[in-house]
């Protein structure tokens, strides 16, 4: 069963940046799905849309983006990392800071954030490896979803100082991401041939989720 996070009180924030009150309505949860890499001969955990994982521990973070976008922050000094994977939600054409899809934006990467300032790491140590936002799924219902969603990621990252330090976005593939909080190294495949709708249908799902059941929260503005 899927556990829904509970987010910390405590939310460092920059001055300037819009800040979300974690509240019900929202859909980021744990990934649960562990199992033991072969390939690597280690311990992972696989992250679906709308899920997060962060770690102390050995082991790689494995995630599927389509149109979606994956954050992959870690504290550099102190070897522990964690890994998202979000999309906007559709806001109408909003694109004011407060609208549905920057609240929901902002939710997800602090969702990350905040669980690894939990878990010791500090904010000035914190560095990111952004992927996805490929053109993938032309029927979903924002032909331009993918680019929205890396606009948002680096523009967030880039005024939480948070520097980027490798991505790999938009184009029209999919991709497969392994992540290794402990030493930070990236392992990504293009995938030019995707054999079942699986990734497919788990983010039409996972839009259907966010079009379906309304994003709330109070917003403080900081500065």
């Amino acid at each position: 069963m899927r556990r829904t996070c509970s987010v910390p009180s405590a939310v460092p924030c920059t001055k300037g940046r819009t800040h979300v009150h974690a509240e019900p309505g929202y859909l980021e949860h744990l990934a649960t799905n562990r199992y033991f890499d072969r390939t690597f001969g280690c311990d992972a955990v696989k992250v679906l849309p709308g899920e997060y994982f962060v770690t102390t521990s050995d082991i790689v973070l494995v995630t599927v983006l389509g149109s979606c976008v994956t954050a992959c922050v870690r504290d550099r000094d102190k070897g522990l990392g964690g890994m998202n994977h979000f999309m906007l939600p559709d806001n109408g054409g909003e694109t004011n800071v407060l609208s549905s899809s920057a609240r929901y934006g902002a939710y997800a990467m602090e969702v990350l954030l905040n669980h690894l300032l939990k878990l010791g790491a500090r904010r000035s140590s914190l560095e990111a490896k952004v992927f996805g936002g490929g053109r993938v799924l032309a029927s979903l219902s924002q032909a331009q979803v993918g680019e929205k969603n890396v606009d948002f990621v680096l523009d967030y990252l880039n005024t939480e100082r948070i520097p980027v330090v490798a991505q790999d976005l938009l184009d029209i593939y999919p991709r497969k991401v392994y992540f290794f909080p402990i030493s930070g190294r990236v392992m990504m495949k293009k995938l030019v041939r995707v054999k079942n709708d699986t990734l497919i249908a788990r983010e039409r799902e996972y839009e259907a989720r966010l079009r379906r059941d309304n994003v709330q929260g109070d917003v403080e503005l900081f500065g």
